[in-house]
């Protein structure tokens, strides 16, 4: 197979004229964020001029197409990703900061007060999609989406895992592979790790290498990761989100069916500030929310086995309560919960009959009750 460069992809894209501007999308410096991993090629189109007027998104689409068909002829291209975004626009704020003035076409509506909400489309295949989220980082959210997948698929169900967390891609290295994903020209094949079918930017991109992303190139991303990868018949997809209350979470919500939502915090109450945001953002795009999932509850010391609260303890069960969901249980902070994401070999596979485990299974049950439904019709 012949080895994809960034010299090779920008010859090929010199071919490719902005008929609004006479000119190749190269010269016009529109090429963006290019990425280039394992015959994979991803870059961002940026459509904005130069002297701030308001850019059509989808008047761009054909050109953003001839772009991604440039790129797929080239031999030694399995996949290529390309999505639009204005960088350069000043938007209605006239201070210049870059704004996309016009939503992207695989975001219609997005930025748009007076623009029709799309409804979300049924990804063919996958009969129940259970987002994982959290108000901040750092709360064990991507520990808990890997446990919760292994527990459903131990449950006996088709479970399949996106990492859509595109600025902080975790999973890959929690689930032990490298693999890069392959494609049949149409679709892109997930890797299969622990019997899931996965997919994540982080296979796209190397691990050091920063996401500087904006809005529209996160939305376009994450619509390709849900729409172009070959999932296969699936009866849950777990979805690994960002954690916050943004571009991610919007997307999502308008362009796929979620079931339903799992918040995760830790006890203390900085955190279970930005779970109640968290939740309360699925609430008002009426995505349903199972629960709050309550981690690193209860520090256990692996010599002794005393119980120590570091963060607090109880403080997702009351804020559940306060808000009118379901508490879906709480992780301790032990050690062999932290050791098995680091080997790539989660807990729930490793030591399934361990009091770690069982707590994320327990959780597993009580999602897989409440996909019941769905999964049966």
């Amino acid at each position: 197979m012949a080895d994809v460069t960034n010299e090779i992809v920008l010859e090929a894209l010199k071919g490719v004229i902005d008929p609004q501007r006479g000119s190749d999308v190269v010269s016009l410096d529109m090429v963006t964020g290019l990425i280039i991993k394992g015959g994979n090629v991803g870059f961002a189109l940026d459509i904005s001029r130069d002297d701030g007027s308001p850019v059509d998104g989808e008047a761009a689409e054909p050109l953003r197409k001839s772009c991604e068909d440039a790129v797929k002829a080239l031999p030694g291209v399995m996949s290529a990703s390309v999505v639009l975004t204005a960088e350069r626009t000043g938007g209605a704020g006239g201070n210049g900061a870059a704004q996309p003035s016009g939503p992207p076409p695989e975001m219609p509506g997005m930025g748009r007060e007076d623009a029709p909400m799309p409804g979300p489309e049924a990804i063919p295949g996958i009969k129940t999609i259970v987002a994982v989220a959290s108000g901040k980082g750092g709360v064990g959210k991507s520990t808990v989406a890997v446990n919760l997948a292994l527990a459903l698929k131990g449950l006996g169900l088709k479970v399949g895992l996106l990492d859509a967390d595109v600025y902080g891609p975790s999973i890959p290295k929690m689930l032990g592979t490298s693999e890069k994903p392959g494609s049949d020209g149409e679709k892109v094949s997930p890797v299969i790790s622990h019997g899931m079918p996965l997919m994540s930017m982080g296979f796209l991109v190397d691990e050091n290498r920063p996401m500087i992303w904006r809005g529209p190139m996160v939305a376009g991303a994450l619509t390709q990761m849900f729409r172009d990868i070959a999932w296969g018949e699936l009866d849950v997809l777990v979805v690994d989100m960002p954690p916050g209350t943004g571009d991610a979470q919007l997307t999502l919500a308008q362009k796929v069916p979620v079931t339903g939502a799992v918040i995760v915090s830790t006890p203390q109450d900085i955190a279970l500030i930005d779970a109640r945001k968290g939740l309360e953002m699925f609430r008002k795009v009426d995505v349903p929310v199972f629960g709050i999932v309550e981690n690193m509850a209860t520090f256990i010391c692996p010599n002794c086995g005393e119980a120590s609260d570091i963060f607090g303890h109880g403080g997702a069960r009351k804020v559940a309560a306060e808000l009118s969901t379901d508490f879906l249980g709480e992780i301790p902070l032990h050690m062999s919960i932290r050791e098995t994401s680091d080997s790539g070999n989660p807990v729930v596979e490793s030591a399934p009959d361990s009091a770690e485990a069982a707590a994320f299974i327990a959780i597993a049950e009580q999602v897989a009750a409440k996909l019941k439904d769905k999964l049966a019709s």
